[in-house]
């Protein structure tokens, strides 16, 4: 099946370059063949004879005119290719397709260099193709870039329909079941990504049970960050939440059902400003992470997670490149939600990070400021007294919430999700005598007393019921009797300041 016709903007932008007489090309694509047919096609409009070179295939003609004398030289080497290409006369468009390695080579840049100051003389244009590429300062000022556009939603609906219908022939006219949200949902996961990439996951998607359903779209997402190469500090975090997992929080789930729509639609659909993201200030095992998940999960938005003690580095500025290639990553994989977990470790910098930390602030502030949508940041943090009072002023993120420690309520629902999750039916259990006892208990604390119960049930060779979980719960001293002093301290600051999340 062919792929979608060349885009006219990327084969005129390349014609300007050939026609402005610049003497090396340099084109950055995983898609190598669609990079060979717009070449291909440039060739037969400016009736250049075009060769390929490869390590593995020598320099080869392609297209018209190929069987010259010479044309099937066997030029594996890229020094004897290259002064082959010095020596030839006739103009010719030269692709040489993953040269990369060689560029740190003296002798190859300096022919490279030959061949390109030549122009005048021959007009030899010389085309590097390869996924990145490096130039070496010798050639920076004889080069130029061009980068081959990514599919549209329109392109990336027609592959769809494309593989939809190679299905349906290969199964007896049965059609391929999707429905429109989902649909929708696969265009803005696929953005990014060259037409073969989509073909190929599209495809597997279908062809798979013969559907595209939200079941689908996790599984994507992840082949998407790994073909982008986005991995580093930044993870993409393969297991989500639902809200069905989260006990309590209900201010902070009526926030968010306002929003979804906006954050799930095209940017500024109905007039609104996409939401930028929240911050969820609180006791430690109250519940952040999981909430932050949660929310990726019920959006049914990919989940990256920006690990923000990793981001530091020995090395002056890689601390900052650090973050800005994250940023930018996310940025690739929007729509998405960003978890930037324990903020406060990549900003409480002190006098001895040499201002590291102050300018990984200006960084983040700055780019808070100037995203437009399609990244919601969700940030944790627990010492509200390590954040810099820049990052806390209104503005930069849309609400801070207050994560406590769960009411009677919340703990009666806490033990039903941990329960329910180990296949253990309630009867003969009773929460809401358990939450009464577990008062001060954070949602982390109840998950392991459930544990421990569990283990101290298989030991008596008992079924468990609510003695060995009131057992457990009287061995136990939470941290809100161990670190009481500082958890008054963080709701005295949080009264009148944050939103209670529950």
């Amino acid at each position: 099946m062919s792929e979608p016709a060349v885009s006219a903007e990327d084969f005129e932008d390349l014609c300007l370059l050939v026609r402005s007489r610049v003497p090396i090309i340099v084109l950055e694509t995983h898609d190598e063949s669609r990079a060979l047919e717009m070449l291909t096609r440039l060739a037969v409009k400016e009736t250049l004879p075009l060769f390929n070179w490869s390590a593995t295939e020598g320099l080869q003609q392609l297209g018209f005119g190929a069987g010259m004398p010479g044309a099937e030289e066997d030029l594996a080497d890229p020094e004897p290719m290259l002064v082959s290409i010095k020596k030839r006369r006739e103009p010719g468009l030269y692709v040489l397709c993953d040269l990369h390695p060689w560029l740190k080579e003296p002798r190859v840049v300096r022919l490279l260099k030959d061949v390109a100051l030549r122009y005048r003389e021959v007009g030899h244009t010389v085309v590097l193709l390869s996924h990145r590429l490096e130039i070496p300062p010798e050639l920076t000022r004889l080069v130029a870039r061009v980068e081959m556009s990514l599919p549209d939603e329109e392109e990336i609906m027609a592959i769809v329909r494309e593989e939809a219908r190679s299905w349906q022939e290969a199964n007896n006219g049965r059609k391929v079941k999707t429905d429109s949200r989902t649909l929708a949902q696969l265009m803005r996961s696929l953005r990014g990504l060259t037409h073969a990439d989509c073909r190929r996951l599209i495809r597997g998607a279908i062809f798979d049970d013969g559907s595209i359903a939200d079941s689908d779209l996790p599984e994507l997402n992840r082949a998407r960050f790994e073909l982008m190469n986005l991995d580093g500090v930044l993870s993409y975090e393969y297991r989500t939440a639902q809200f069905a997992d989260v006990a309590g929080m209900r201010n902070l789930r009526a926030w968010l059902d306002k929003r979804r729509d906006a954050v799930t639609t095209t940017p500024g659909a109905g007039g609104l400003d996409p939401p930028k993201g929240l911050l969820l200030l609180g006791v430690q095992g109250a519940g952040k992470s999981l909430t932050a998940r949660a929310v990726a999960g019920a959006w049914g938005m990919p989940l990256l997670r920006l690990d923000m003690a990793a981001l530091y580095n020995k090395f002056i500025g890689e601390t900052e490149r650090n973050l800005r290639e994250s940023l930018r990553a996310a940025e690739l994989m929007a729509p998405c939600v960003l978890w930037m977990d324990e903020i406060e470790k990549g900003l409480a910098g002190g006098d001895s990070d040499e201002g590291t930390s102050r300018r990984v602030l200006g960084s983040l502030l700055t780019w808070m400021a100037d995203q437009r949508g399609g990244v919601f940041v969700v940030a944790t943090a627990n010492d509200v007294s390590a954040l810099p009072p820049e990052l806390l002023r209104k503005g930069r993120f849309d609400e801070i919430f207050f994560v406590d420690l769960p009411d009677e309520a919340a703990r009666a629902e806490i033990f039903r999700i941990h329960l329910r999750r180990r296949g253990i039916a309630p009867a003969g259990i009773d929460p809401v005598a358990l939450a009464k006892l577990s008062e001060g208990y954070s949602g982390a604390e109840i998950e392991q007393v459930v544990v421990s119960a569990l283990y101290r049930a298989a030991a008596d060779k008992t079924a468990l019921d609510t003695a060995h979980l009131e057992t457990e719960i009287r061995a136990t001293v939470p941290l809100s009797v161990t670190m009481a002093e500082k958890i008054d301290a963080l709701r005295a600051w949080a009264e009148g300041r944050t939103v209670p999340a529950n």
